[in-house]
């Protein structure tokens, strides 16, 4: 773990103690790295998308800093639990909008379709989110590897970290969610 990931940690250990001085720091710190995420996020939907990035990253942003107290433990359970925040406001765009909308028939592309090639096509996250939540029902641990690694964009040995497990059994436990996910959606 480099320098920058240590102060974020400390920093964030520090606000879970009440330090509101450590919050002002840890802002710009973990500010682009937010902002990457939900760019990326976005870049996987329709090109006239109405929630830009940073709206997605003030509303996710809101949304953390009102978790005053929360225990974090490192960097990977901040950008984690950032990860479940960005996909829960994303979803309820997409189920606003698809409520606005119904019967649109827009083109959707799988998980393993988003993952793999550049998004040219939405990817359906309400379905993804159905999908993530029936997942979470028999094996919370590969769900929650999903979002480590999809939504939160954590490296292998962060998510291996995070969830206490080696990075080969991420690998596998990826590809085997990745599958499951593919033809839940498809199916």
């Amino acid at each position: 773990m480099d320098e920058g990931q240590h102060l974020v940690t400390e920093l964030l250990q520090r606000w879970s103690g009440g330090d509101r001085e450590a919050l002002d720091q840890l802002v710009p710190l973990v500010y682009k790295e937010l902002h990457r995420l939900a760019s990326g996020y976005l870049r996987d939907e329709r090109p006239d998308h109405t929630l830009q990035s940073t709206a997605l990253v003030n509303e996710a942003y809101l949304r953390l800093v009102n978790l005053d107290g929360m225990p974090w433990q490192n960097r990977a359970h901040f950008y984690g639990v950032a990860a479940q925040i960005l996909r829960r406001i994303l979803v309820d765009h997409a189920r606003e909008r698809n409520a606005a909308k119904r019967g649109s028939g827009g083109n959707k592309v799988s998980l393993d379709q988003a993952l793999t090639v550049p998004a040219q096509q939405e990817l359906d996250l309400v379905a993804l989110d159905d999908s993530l939540n029936r997942l979470a029902e028999f094996d919370p641990r590969k769900a929650r590897l999903v979002e480590l690694r999809y939504f939160a964009g954590l490296p292998v040995h962060e998510v291996a970290a995070v969830l206490g497990i080696s990075p080969a059994t991420v690998h596998r436990e990826w590809a085997i969610a990745r599958t499951w996910l593919y033809r839940n959606m498809m199916g």
